[in-house]
Formats: C-alpha cells, sequence, structure tokens
C-alpha cells in the first residue's frame, strides 16, 4: 500500500476484520503537515454514515505548531471520500447487528492520505484468548525451528 502514517493497533485485538474498504480524506493543510509528521492517533476512532456521506469520528490529529492561525480541531469530524455505490454497499454489510466501521489505519498512497477501514465484528473475551493462544503456539514454532536450523 504506502507508508503508514498512523495505525490503530487495538482494532485488530478487538474486533474481527471481515472486510476492508480504502477511502480518502477531506483535510486542511494543517492536518496534512500534522500527520506528515506523525501526530495522529486512531485510538477510539470510528467512522459512520450519516445521509450519504461517510464520517471519520474521534480521530485525533494534533494541530500544527508552526501555525499562527487558522490551525484546525483536533478531534473534529472529518468527511471521508468514496463512490455512492460503495458506500451503499458498505451500509448494507454494517446495517447487520454487530457489525461497525472501524479505521485501521492512515497511510500515504500516491502523494495522497488514505484511511483503511475495516467491517468489524466485536470479539468476546474466549475469542480474544483464543488468539494469544495461537500467537504463543506459532512463537513457539518458530522458535523451535530457528534453534534447530
Amino acid at each position: 500500500m504506502g507508508d503508514d502514517v498512523i495505525t490503530n493497533r487495538k482494532a485488530r485485538h478487538s474486533y474481527q476484520i471481515l472486510d476492508t474498504y480504502e477511502a480518502g480524506m477531506a483535510l486542511r493543510g494543517t492536518e496534512v503537515k500534522s500527520l506528515r509528521l506523525g501526530r495522529g492517533n486512531l485510538d477510539g476512532a470510528y467512522a459512520k454514515i450519516d445521509k450519504g456521506e461517510i464520517w471519520l469520528h474521534q480521530c485525533d490529529i494534533q494541530p500544527y505548531d508552526k501555525t499562527v492561525h487558522d490551525n484546525h480541531e483536533a478531534k473534529a469530524v472529518r468527511r471521508l471520500l468514496l463512490h455512492k455505490a460503495e458506500i451503499r454497499k458498505l451500509f448494507d454489510q454494517i446495517s447487520v447487528q454487530g457489525r461497525t466501521l472501524v479505521p485501521l489505519k492512515i497511510y500515504w498512497k500516491n502523494r495522497k492520505l488514505k484511511v483503511l477501514l475495516g467491517i468489524g465484528v466485536g470479539k468476546n473475551a474466549r475469542d480474544k484468548r483464543e488468539d494469544i493462544k495461537q500467537a504463543e503456539a506459532k512463537r513457539d514454532l518458530d522458535r523451535t525451528l530457528r534453534r534447530r536450523s
């Protein structure tokens, strides 16, 4: 894809991701400069469809330091750019009970900032424990294979 600017590390731990979509972002210049410096955070962020448009809520992009005036709000609601057919398809998929739109990462692609959205279903504690067990088993297997070779 591209160089990751910020990733939502908790998303794959808390949600089982069923499908992913790439969306553009409508940003101001100071927001882009701040993201270029890596001053953003996706913890607790979510996307919501409202009146045929997708909006990104709780995405924290810190204000740009070198701007004297006309700076942006850190947790402003930001518009995501997708085609209407994609928005309808997303709406149909998340209208199922228990599904939500989770931003997974923000990254550069062809000199433009993109958001990777995932359709997520919340994991319960048993699912999380099972994932941890599988990761530990894989780590142990890799460790023993490295020792033998």
